[in-house]
C-alpha cells in the first residue's frame, strides 16, 4: 500500500501545496503511514484503508496549514481576511485528479532544467514511493550523495517557479521527450540492475510501466512514442520469470525457458507496438520494441537476425549509443558469420567495457581460444557486480574445458 499509495497521496498534496513545499507533502505523507502504522497495529485494518489513508492525509494537510499558517497569502485572499479555514475548502483526491496530479508531477520533474540523474531520483521518490536508501542502491550510491541531490533537484523546481500542470498542446511534444527518456532509464535501472547485486528489480520495472500506462490512459499523451515505450516494456518483461535461475542468477536469453515466458505480456506489446504505428515519425522506441518483438521469437531463423541487424542499423541512425553498437554487432555475427562481427566489433574499442570484451571473448570462442579467454578475463575484471562475474568465469571455464577435451 505504501508503494502504490504514498505517490497518490504527495502528488495530490504537491499540486495543492505547490512545488515549492515538495518536502511539506513528502512529510505529511510519510507521518499518515506512520500514523496507519501506529494505529493499524493495536486497532486492525480498516475495512477501508485506502479511504482512511486520504482522510488521515486531508487532516494532516488541513491541521498543517492551520498551525504553521502556510500559504498565508493564498489563504487571507481566499477567505477575506478571516483567520479560519472555510468549510468547503477541500483536497481534491477524487480518482481523476489523483491520476492527474501524478502525470502532472512527472511533467514537473522531468522539467529540461533538471539533470537526467535528478529526474530519475525524483520520480523514484515521489512518484514510486522509494526511500533514499533503496535509490542510493539503484545508483550504486550512498544516502549523502542521493539527498544532496534530490535538494539540489528541490531548490531548481522552486528556482524555476516550475507549475504542477500539463503542458500545452505546443508544447506537449518537446516536455513529452524527457520525461519518456526518464521512464526508459528508470526500467533499465531496474531490468539491468547492478544495485545490491540482484539479477533484477521487478520493483522498478513495473513503476516505469504503471508511469506509461498512465500517459497512455491520458487522450493528452496516448501518443505513438508513449505506446512504443509500453511495448518496449511489455516484452522485455515477459520474460522476468525466466531471465532469473531459482538460485536468483540471471540465465542468458539463449538458455531461457520460453515456457515460463508471458505469452500475455507479449500479446500487450504486439497490440501496443500496432497503436504506435498510427503515428508518422519513428523514434528509438519503435526501433527497440521492434527488436524485443523479435526477442519473443525463440527460434533462430535467418529472417529474424537479419530483421534484427536492420533495426539496430535504422536505431544507430537515429540515436547512436555504443551498447546498441554492440548488440548490432552481435546480431551481425548471428546474419552473416562471427568474422565479420568481430572485424566490425573491433572497430568500435570500447576497452573500458565489458560487455564489449564479453562480446569479443563469444566471438573469438570458436576459432581462437587464448583471445577468447583473454578478453572474457578482462571483462571479469571489469564487470561491476558479482552476478555478471559469475556467468563469465563459468563461461571462461566452458571454453576452458570443451579446448583441453
Amino acid at each position: 500500500m505504501f508503494r502504490t499509495e504514498f505517490s497518490k497521496i504527495t502528488a495530490v498534496l504537491c499540486k495543492f501545496l505547490g512545488l515549492d513545499r515538495i518536502e511539506i507533502a513528502e512529510d505529511i505523507a510519510s507521518e499518515t503511514f506512520l500514523t496507519a502504522l501506529e494505529t493499524w497495529t493495536y486497532k486492525g485494518i480498516p475495512e477501508n484503508p485506502v479511504a482512511w489513508l486520504y482522510t488521515v492525509a486531508r487532516n494532516k494537510a488541513k491541521n498543517k496549514l492551520k498551525r504553521d499558517q502556510l500559504f498565508a497569502g493564498k489563504i487571507s485572499t481566499e477567505i477575506k481576511k478571516s483567520t479560519e479555514l472555510p468549510e468547503e475548502w477541500e483536497i481534491d483526491l477524487s480518482d481523476q485528479n489523483i491520476t492527474d496530479s501524478q502525470l502532472q508531477m512527472l511533467f514537473a520533474i522531468c522539467h529540461p532544467t533538471i539533470s537526467e540523474e535528478s529526474q530519475i531520483g525524483l520520480a523514484l521518490r515521489i512518484l514510486c514511493g522509494f526511500g533514499i536508501d533503496e535509490i542510493a542502491d539503484a545508483f550504486l550510491t550512498n544516502r549523502e550523495t542521493i539527498n544532496k541531490r534530490l535538494f539540489r533537484a528541490r531548490e531548481k523546481l522552486r528556482e524555476e517557479k516550475i507549475q504542477i500542470e500539463f503542458p500545452g498542446e505546443k508544447e506537449i511534444q518537446k516536455r513529452l521527450e524527457p520525461v519518456l527518456i526518464t521512464l526508459y532509464l528508470l526500467f533499465n535501472e531496474g531490468y539491468y540492475s547492478e544495485s545490491r547485486d540482484n539479477v533484477l528489480r521487478e520493483d522498478l520495472c513495473l513503476e516505469a510501466m504503471r508511469l506509461t500506462y498512465l500517459l497512455i490512459e491520458n487522450e493528452k499523451t496516448n501518443l505513438p512514442g508513449v505506446n512504443a515505450l509500453l511495448s518496449l516494456f511489455c516484452f522485455h518483461a515477459s520474460r522476468f520469470e525466466a531471465r532469473k535461475s531459482e538460485n536468483d542468477e540471471i540465465v542468458l536469453y539463449q538458455d531461457q525457458d520460453e515456457t515460463r515466458w508471458n505469452y500475455e505480456l507479449i500479446t500487450k506489446g504486439i497490440y501496443f507496438l500496432q497503436q504506435a504505428s498510427q503515428g508518422t515519425t519513428v523514434s528509438k522506441y519503435h526501433l527497440e520494441a521492434s527488436i524485443a518483438y523479435w526477442h519473443t521469437i525463440k527460434e533462430d531463423t535467418k529472417e529474424k537476425w537479419e530483421s534484427i541487424l536492420q533495426l539496430y542499423n535504422r536505431l544507430l541512425q537515429i540515436e547512436y549509443s555504443p551498447i546498441a553498437a554492440l548488440n548490432r554487432t552481435y546480431a551481425l555475427s548471428r546474419a552473416n558469420s562471427k568474422a565479420e562481427a568481430i572485424v566490425e566489433a573491433e572497430k568500435l574499442k570500447l576497452k573500458d567495457n565489458h560487455y564489449y570484451h564479453s562480446l569479443l571473448g563469444e566471438l573469438y570462442s570458436d576459432t581462437d581460444t587464448e583471445k577468447a579467454i583473454s578478453h572474457l578475463k578482462i571483462a571479469i575484471s571489469l564487470a561491476k557486480s558479482n552476478t555478471d562475474k559469475i556467468i563469465l568465469s563459468k563461461r571462461v571455464q566452458k571454453i576452458e574445458e570443451q579446448f583441453h577435451n
